[in-house]
């Protein structure tokens, strides 16, 4: 016996399914909604930080109680460069995701949110999902979103691996606004740094982040690192508060999957994110914004995430050159210089790039001057092009 149709059935319960909820519900808020979550509570245990103006204004009243913490800025040092930015810089934890998520459906009239429920089968308008009991439910929506994380994804390229450690310190550290990256520590498996978000006076997230060509995470060894890190700062941790590791995939051949009616793969498997940064918000914002506006208008989400691929594809293709650039044409030890130039550019130039949001003239300064140091004309020359640029080029 199948359940009463649905405007949404939202499958997965990290970043991307939570604002799709947020963004309908706000443009709606009598829709039709079930999020199902395998895991206990949703987000997982993730971080996700963005700048201020990736949120446009009809989006605020909606997104700011998701924000755990923002900073008026942030540094990045490397060997021979350092900066300060002034981009006002907010970070989302999984845990606020969660309690804001929870209470919102909590209060819509025909919302429901199943935690420890997994989906055993997906199709257009449909999903059969498996609760921890064994038991089965068939739910019938106009619109599935498939948004199960980034272990769902392929595609051929390198690695983004991470550990951070959220550190209660004995005593506070000092630090007023986030360092975004920190390359002066020994550059080990590809392209190191180190990321730092001051949580509280006495707390700080420290995240030892390799650019790698395996995907095998040495988890204890990038712990030591990041506790090695803070102890030669001088914030000696009490505790660990806890811990978050990922390993994302830096691909160049991947591409967006256009939605089709009653079906969108959202995220990492559907090519939703970006491939140099893995920073995710504000695509996953504008997917979202786009699925509750349709709704709002009682029009069709997946024909108004169709309606983004152009763009964002075209995006996509020039940010997976980019990944395809950095590990072809430059020895793992030397990537450090590729992103000591990129952050030489002028700052909104700089956001847009997180933002996967570039225009035709910060493509043109991103090859301008002289190269990054450390490219290899040897490998420049050598290096086979990408298998699916031909293609890429070719499609719509």
């Amino acid at each position: 016996m199948s359940d009463p149709i649905l405007d949404l059935a939202l499958v997965g319960g990290g970043l991307q399914n939570g604002l799709v909820a947020l963004a309908t519900l706000a443009a709606r808020p009598d829709a039709r909604i079930a999020l199902f979550e395998r895991g206990a509570a949703l987000g997982g245990n993730h971080t996700w930080c963005f700048h201020q103006d990736d949120v446009p204004d009809a989006a605020r009243p909606w997104i700011e109680p998701l924000v755990d913490r923002s900073w008026p800025g942030y540094h990045v040092r490397f060997a021979r460069y350092e900066r300060a930015l002034s981009s006002t810089y907010a970070c989302i934890t999984a845990s606020r995701l969660d309690e804001v998520v929870r209470a919102r459906l909590a209060v819509s009239p025909n919302a429901s949110l199943h935690l420890g429920s997994e989906a055993v089968a997906i199709e257009p308008g449909r999903v059969i999902v498996r609760a921890r009991d064994g038991g089965t439910r068939d739910v019938r929506a106009a619109t599935v979103i498939d948004a199960r994380g980034p272990d769902r994804a392929g595609g051929t390229g390198g690695w983004q691996k991470f550990v951070g450690l959220e550190l209660a310190l004995a005593r506070p550290h000092g630090l007023e606004v986030p360092i975004l990256m920190d390359a002066t520590v020994e550059q080990l498996d590809g392209f190191r740094f180190v990321y730092v978000l001051p949580l509280a006076p006495d707390r700080l997230l420290v995240e030892d982040t390799c650019f790698s060509d395996g995907a095998r995470l040495d988890a204890a060894a990038m712990r030591a690192r990041v506790l090695a890190y803070a102890e030669a700062r001088g914030w000696h941790a009490r505790e660990i508060v806890r811990e978050e590791r990922g390993v994302l995939p830096m691909t160049w051949d991947a591409d967006v999957t256009p939605p089709e009616p009653g079906l969108v793969t959202a995220g990492y498997q559907g090519g939703w994110f970006h491939p140099v940064t893995g920073y995710s918000f504000p695509i996953a914002l504008r997917l979202a914004a786009a699925v509750g506006d349709a709704i709002g208008r009682g029009e069709d989400a997946a024909a108004a995430v169709a309606a983004l691929v152009p763009a964002h594809r075209a995006q996509l293709r020039f940010a997976r050159r980019l990944v395809w650039m950095m590990f072809r044409w430059f020895p793992p030890e030397n990537r450090a210089g590729v992103l000591e130039h990129f952050y030489r550019l002028p700052e909104d130039s700089v956001r847009r790039f997180y933002a996967l949001a570039l225009t035709g003239r910060d493509r043109t300064r991103m090859f301008l001057g002289r190269p990054p140091r450390g490219l290899s004309l040897r490998r420049m020359f050598s290096a086979p092009a990408p298998a699916a640029e031909a293609e890429a080029e070719a499609s719509p």
